[in-house]
């Protein structure tokens, strides 16, 4: 993560109050925020207050059938809106689209690795997913790994896995899957590195809009929060992240679509490949845009437009149906 030389910031305010998941990725994450800005900003208080989302208690349930619009959100944005904090850290993949009233993204730090990865059970070591036998279960609880995956290895079987990435790993250990899908950056930042058997090329599987990268929300107009943010900010990330946040929101998808992006930004022309596959993965509807960097956004919804000429929508009408049923 990288960040750049502090603005000139009223102090003020003697405490600044972080809102935080209880996860320990989450906890890892803004902490480096906390760090980052109190060492910008010495003469400035940093207090982290921790809090259980709807998406870290429901655990027994996919994630897909009990919805997406701020699972893991919620609860911190509406602390923002009391006044009871003043912004909060999200891994970017978790922020709708789409934010309450009276709140933005106020900043997008320098992105990590936004690949996904294959981490698997001792026993697979000398195993890819592409040699893994017949009816291995593989764990995933995101509709867009799942629907990749099954279009790329029929052959393999794929099964729910809910709860933190601690959690996870030990299913895994246990014997309970083969092996599991997880983002190569929550184990990088975790220090769990060791862990990652394989690393899905984009042409397995394009990665969630903002994986890798934090995205800080706050009060919008908060002038005094967004120049304390400012010091975080990563410009070409924040192209990045953008275009692919304006192409999922522009075909109104979140964790119930099997919508996955990639983004390469090479000096100042931004390229956009983006894909919307069925359920079962046996349709995929793929295409790329290009152009400058400073028409990200529109970017990002030029390409949505382009999949649905192309057959999208009608993939997407199906599993609106699907889960309203």
């Amino acid at each position: 993560m990288q960040s750049t030389a502090s603005p000139t910031v009223s102090t003020s305010r003697r405490t600044v109050r972080i809102v935080s998941r209880k996860s320990q990725l989450a906890l890892i994450q803004t902490h480096w925020v906390r760090d980052e800005l109190q060492r910008h900003f010495p003469d400035l208080a940093f207090e982290i207050v921790t809090m259980e989302t709807q998406g870290d208690k429901v655990l027994d349930v996919s994630l897909s059938k009990i919805g997406d619009k701020g699972l893991f959100t919620q609860e911190l944005e509406d602390t923002m809106l009391r006044g009871d904090s003043d912004f909060a850290v999200h891994s970017l993949k978790d922020l709708p689209t789409r934010l309450p009233e009276g709140l933005m993204l106020g900043c997008v730090t320098h992105r990590e690795d936004p690949a996904d990865a294959l981490v698997v059970h001792e026993k697979n070591k000398d195993k890819t997913l592409a040699t893994l036998p017949e009816g291995a279960v593989i764990g995933t609880s995101s509709l867009r790994r799942l629907a990749q995956l099954r279009h790329h290895y029929p052959h393999l079987t794929f099964k729910d896995i809910r709860g933190n990435l601690n959690t996870r790993l030990r299913k895994l250990d246990e014997g309970g899957y083969d092996g599991i899908i997880l983002a190569v950056a929550g184990l990088q930042r975790m220090d769990m590195g060791d862990r990652i058997h394989e690393i899905l090329p984009a042409e397995i599987s394009l990665h969630a809009v903002g994986q890798g990268a934090l995205g800080i929300e706050c009060r919008t107009g908060d002038e005094e929060i967004l120049k304390l943010l400012s010091v975080l900010s990563h410009e070409p990330t924040t192209a990045r992240c953008l275009a692919e946040r304006a192409f999922l929101r522009e075909l109104e998808g979140g964790c119930q679509v099997p919508i996955g992006v990639n983004t390469d930004l090479v000096g100042d022309t931004l390229t956009l490949t983006g894909l919307v596959a069925s359920l079962d993965g046996q349709r995929v509807i793929k295409n790329v845009v290009q152009g400058p960097a400073a028409e990200a956004e529109a970017l990002g919804e030029q390409l949505a437009q382009h999949l649905r000429a192309e057959g999208a929508q009608a993939i997407l009408d199906e599993i609106n149906a699907t889960n309203r049923s």
